[in-house]
C-alpha cells in the first residue's frame, strides 16, 4: 500500500477550506509527514490517520506555515503514551528549531525527538525505500524530497521450478528471497526462477519553489509529483519574485519529466473560491494533472511490469 493523504493544501495564508501545508505518505502502515503546518493534527484526526505509526517529519524549509504544526503534535503524541522515537529532517536549522519543539511549554516528552539536518543529495536509506533531499529554489534555505522504493524482485516463474524439479512448498520460498536450493544433487538459483527485478514507486514532494531541475531529474518517469502550483499564469512575475511557480510552469516540468500525475498544492488564497484558472493553465500543458483538495487521498499503484 502506498496512500497519499493532503492534509493541508494551503498556500502562506490558510483559508476555510485549506490548511496550511501538510502531505502524509501512508507506506505499508508507516506514516511519513512532508511538511506540518498549523492545524496538522486535527486533519489527521479528521482523516483518521492516526498518529503513533508516525517515523518522520520532511520539513521543506521553515516558513511558519510549514512547521507551526510540529509541537502540538509532538505533545499530543506524548499524551497519548509514544515511546518510540520521531525523526524530523529538514535543512539548515533543523537541529535548533527541534530543539525549540521540544522546549516549547512547560512538558516533558516521554519519548526521543530528534533533528536531523539533510543537504541537497543527502539520502535517507530505510529497508524497503529511501528518501532523497533535493535542492530547491525558495527564499530561504529549501529542500524537496524524493521518495524511491528500491526494486521489487522478479516474477516467481513456478512452472520453470516443477521442471527443474523443485517441489511446491517451502523451497519455493527459499528461491523467492534470493537463496539458492539442492534438490536431487543438483543446484537451483533464484536467478534460474525469478524474472527481472521490477522498479519500485517513486513520489517526489516540492516543496516551495520556482521549477528547477534537482526536482525536474528526480521527477522522471515519477508516479506522482506533487508540486507548488501557488498561482495562475497570468501571476508569472508574482511568481518568480515570491520564489514560487505557477501552474503553467508546473505542468511543463512535469510534461518534460513524463510524470504518470502531477497534483498541484499550496494553493494561494486568491483561488479560495475557483481553482479553475489552475486547472486550466496547467491542462493546457500536462493533461494528467489534480489539484490538491485537504483530506483528499490517492492510491500509487504499482506500474504492471
Amino acid at each position: 500500500m502506498l496512500r497519499i493523504i493532503f492534509l493541508g493544501t494551503g498556500g502562506s495564508l490558510p483559508t476555510r477550506n485549506r490548511n496550511p501545508s501538510a502531505v502524509m505518505v501512508n507506506r505499508e502502515g508507516e506514516l511519513i509527514l512532508f511538511d506540518c503546518g498549523e492545524g496538522t493534527q486535527q486533519q489527521m484526526m479528521r482523516a483518521k490517520t492516526g498518529m503513533m505509526n508516525l517515523s518522520s517529519i520532511f520539513v521543506s524549509h521553515f516558513h511558519a506555515d510549514h512547521f507551526l504544526g510540529i509541537p502540538g503534535l509532538i505533545q499530543t503524541m506524548s499524551f497519548m503514551g509514544r515511546k518510540d522515537p520521531l525523526l524530523i529532517y529538514g535543512p539548515e536549522g533543523t537541529r535548533e528549531f527541534t530543539e525549540l519543539f521540544k522546549a516549547l511549554g512547560y512538558f516533558n516528552l516521554k519519548y526521543e525527538v530528534q533533528g536531523i539536518q539533510l543537504k541537497p543529495g543527502d539520502v535517507v536509506e530505510r529497508e524497503q525505500y529511501v528518501i532523497r533531499a533535493l535542492k530547491t529554489e525558495h527564499s530561504i534555505s529549501s529542500l524537496g524530497y524524493a521518495l524511491i522504493e528500491k526494486p521489487r524482485p522478479g516474477r516467481f516463474n513456478r512452472e520453470k521450478a516443477i521442471e527443474l524439479g523443485i517441489p511446491p512448498g517451502p523451497l519455493f520460498a527459499k528461491l523467492q528471497k534470493g537463496n539458492k536450493v539442492e534438490v536431487n544433487g543438483k543446484t537451483v538459483k533464484p536467478e534460474d526462477v525469478m524474472g527481472n527485478l521490477r522498479p519500485g514507486r517513486t513520489v517526489v514532494y516540492s516543496g516551495d519553489t520556482r521549477p528547477c531541475k534537482p526536482v525536474l531529474e528526480a521527477s522522471r518517469d515519477a508516479d506522482v509529483l506533487i508540486h507548488d502550483g501557488s498561482f495562475a499564469d497570468d501571476m508569472a512575475d508574482w511568481a518568480e519574485e515570491s520564489k514560487h511557480s505557477t501552474a503553467g510552469e508546473v505542468a511543463a516540468l512535469a510534461k518534460e519529466a513524463k510524470v504518470r500525475s502531477l497534483v498541484l498544492t499550496h494553493i494561494s488564497s486568491r483561488y479560495t473560491d475557483d481553482v479553475e484558472p489552475l486547472l486550466t493553465d496547467s491542462k493546457k500543458v500536462f493533461e494528467n494533472v489534480i489539484i490538491a483538495e485537504d483530506l483528499m487521498e490517492i492510491e500509487v499503484p504499482y506500474m504492471s511490469k
